[in-house]
């Protein structure tokens, strides 16, 4: 870069950054550092009134908060996106429409013996499964296209969602994600794209939830080698409260408040001869729609609840996740499912997405909306979330 370029660089950065010192770095990580401090409080502005400034040279700017100081990279552009695959996507979500069909059947007559026969005769019965997959798959839908129309919003490429179809399994699926494709602007614009997913997600699973819960009914508890009892969440007690007039699962015979924390919180003893509520499929889809929303929202990575935690507190967050990683390898002695969740964010939940512009906060109406979330995360969290009734 000749010096006349550099020049001018320089002088583009000092219209929005009173500069103290500049560094000529290695251009595989940055071209030009700049120390010193923003001429207004606006950093919003700055930052794009710096990136349109230098987007002609093929640069952008990284805004960066360093030992207290505030610092300017000029690093080389990323080349654009390639064109959306809209194939592999769609794909997936056929798959998952017919795995999720599947794990909500609901067929009439006896079931064969041997496991050919039986996934033959669940095959036979797939559509009795609409209502299961219309009502989890909605969920679904609603949460990752929140994280997709939010990030198309703030011009923050993403790929279309990638559903994982599950087959045999409870729920027929395992979820979806979404990609970035490119880098969030800031702070702000990190946490929006973070939130609007789980916040989608729940304006579909609460209505489905108590839909399903008024076609369920209450049934005495029963052992059963093969079954398994959906975990509490606090959403979920408050929902079987409002709808059946009782906290469910009820015993047989009173108990105080220390049975309800071990239940909640191990899962055991399970109170057999007693009542609780025969779950209808479309109730299961909403409760699972508030699994996937707690799951999500775990404050760690590039999880929802860490883009959440990481806009809030910034590199300060990670000195959490050592004490989530502990919490969960408790749990895990009551659902061997947390050492997975343990393992898979020990391999993926370290790193943070990074926005371009650190130096930019969260507003004060955002903050407030963190603290929300945090609290539908307490609200949505089930310690235990299968239990089985195998005596």
């Amino acid at each position: 870069m000749s010096y006349p370029e550099i020049e001018v660089l320089t002088n583009l950065v000092a219209r929005v950054f009173r500069v103290e010192d500049v560094t000529l770095g290695d251009p595989k990580q940055f071209i030009f550092r700049y120390r010193g401090q923003l001429l207004n409080e606006d950093s919003v502005a700055a930052y794009d009134q710096l990136d349109a400034s230098v987007a002609s040279f093929n640069l952008m700017p990284l805004f960066r908060v360093e030992n207290g100081g505030q610092v300017i990279y000029l690093v080389a552009r990323p080349p654009e996106p390639p064109p959306m695959n809209y194939k592999t996507p769609t794909i997936l979500f056929i798959l998952t429409v017919f795995s999720v069909m599947l794990a909500g059947a609901q067929p009439e007559g006896v079931v064969p013996e041997g496991t050919g026969a039986q996934i033959l005769f669940m095959l036979k019965n797939i559509f009795t499964g609409w209502p299961f997959a219309l009502s989890l798959l909605s969920i679904l839908l609603a949460h990752e296209f929140g994280h997709y129309l939010m990030s198309r919003y703030h011009k923050t490429p993403a790929t279309l969602p990638y559903f994982i179809p599950f087959p045999l399994s409870p729920l027929g699926t395992m979820g979806a994600a979404i990609l970035m494709r490119g880098i969030p602007k800031n702070k702000r614009v990190l946490f929006d794209i973070g939130v609007a997913g789980p916040l989608a997600g729940l304006v579909v699973a609460i209505p489905v939830l108590f839909i399903g819960l008024s076609m369920s009914t209450t049934t005495t508890l029963l052992a059963s080698p093969n079954g398994f009892l959906e975990g509490n969440s606090l959403f979920y007690l408050f929902a079987k409260y409002i709808s059946f007039g009782q906290w469910l699962p009820a015993p047989a015979a009173p108990h105080g408040i220390f049975y309800w924390l071990q239940f909640f919180f191990t899962g055991s003893p399970i109170p057999f001869g007693g009542q609780d509520v025969l779950i209808h499929n479309v109730a299961f889809a909403g409760w699972a729609g508030l699994l996937v929303t707690a799951l999500n929202l775990i404050p760690a990575g590039t999880l929802d609840g860490g883009h959440v935690i990481y806009a809030l507190f910034g590199e300060k967050a990670s000195k959490v996740f050592p004490y989530i990683l502990g919490v969960l390898a408790v749990l895990g002695l009551f659902w061997s499912g947390w050492w997975i969740w343990a393992l898979l964010l020990l391999w993926l939940g370290r790193v943070h997405a990074e926005p371009l512009d650190q130096i930019t906060p969260l507003d004060t109406p955002r903050r407030m909306l963190a603290v929300l979330v945090i609290i539908l995360f307490i609200l949505t969290f089930s310690p235990v979330p299968f239990m089985t009734l195998a005596q």
